[in-house]
């Protein structure tokens, strides 16, 4: 009798995660703050009525950082769990400091020893994404090079962590920096030896900026068949979604709120709506955090939720 129950009780959870995986709905959420301890985190986002959201493990402007206490990795966990928030639909960021594809061997080992240290946080929390950019040449090796390094990077942190994807994300191609085209994420991940390990963010104004035309419909469209064929949407792990304060093709690296830059509000209309982009969190960078709860409910009403 026994037995029965237990397996009763098996069979009812695993037909309850099946369930959740068939639903395909929006998971919109913010880069909240975890100023305080991390487990600050899903108490901010649940107060925006994120159903996702983003977070720095430690201080993303400095290199080093105490460890991760056994009393907020509990703490982050339980709130997490009390609130709902699944590791699938957590997108934290690494270190800004971080360049993979350092060209100097001392920048490069620096950076490749805080990235491994920031899969490991993850690793602690249950969290199975990380979200970097990917790094800059700095004028002193080329694109190619630049490329390979952060590749070699990333299989390095793998080989020395489990269960955790590094997440690859865009960039505007500012300075020196790449992965402003579909094609070096590509060229990245054809590099990486476990790709069941590797994926890719969208940040919507990097790409506008980038070039990819997203406010026009033709164009939006022709931007993820374009996606599709170049890096593939079995890749596509989360998106940053972020109006421009800059024009097309501009370069330039300027985050604005929902509606108010040079992408618009019908991109936005458009974006929710597509299927494409269920299942995976989707989080604002907008620079009014005042404003995260209202684009949160908008971005909801569009996607019919």
């Amino acid at each position: 009798m026994f037995v029965r129950i237990i397996l009763h009780s098996v069979i009812r959870r695993i037909t309850f995660v099946s369930l959740l995986k068939l639903i395909s709905m929006k998971y919109i959420g913010a880069h909240v703050s975890a100023s305080g301890g991390v487990e600050n985190a899903p108490l901010n986002a649940s107060e925006i009525e994120a159903t996702a959201f983003a977070l720095f493990t430690k201080n993303q402007r400095q290199w080093a950082a105490p460890e991760l206490s056994s009393k907020s990795i509990k703490a982050f966990k339980d709130n997490c769990a009390k609130f709902g928030y699944l590791p699938d639909y957590i997108l934290p960021h690494d270190s800004y400091l971080i360049n993979l594809g350092h060209p100097e061997e001392e920048g490069l080992e620096k950076s490749r020893a805080a990235f491994i240290d920031e899969m490991q946080r993850c690793e602690q929390l249950g969290l199975k994404l990380l979200n970097f950019h990917p790094g800059s040449h700095l004028n002193k090796i080329s694109l190619q090079d630049c490329l390979a390094r952060i590749a070699e990077s990333i299989n390095l942190a793998l080989s020395k962590t489990q269960g955790v994807v590094a997440v690859i994300e865009n960039t505007a191609g500012q300075g020196s920096n790449v992965g402003f085209s579909f094609q070096h994420l590509a060229d990245i991940i054809a590099q990486v030896d476990d790709k069941t390990r590797v994926g890719v963010c969208i940040d919507t104004c990097h790409s506008f900026t980038a070039g990819y035309n997203l406010k026009d419909p033709a164009e939006y469209e022709k931007t993820w068949v374009e996606f599709e064929d170049i890096v593939g949407f079995g890749y596509l792990r989360g998106i940053h979604l972020n109006d421009s304060k800059k024009e097309l093709a501009t370069r330039v690296d300027r985050h604005d709120s929902v509606g108010k830059g040079y992408i618009g509000i019908d991109f936005f209309k458009r974006f929710m709506a597509d299927k494409r982009f269920d299942n995976i969190p989707i989080i604002l960078e907008t620079p009014d955090e005042t404003l995260w709860r209202e684009e949160i409910a908008i971005l909801k009403e569009f996607a019919g939720e």
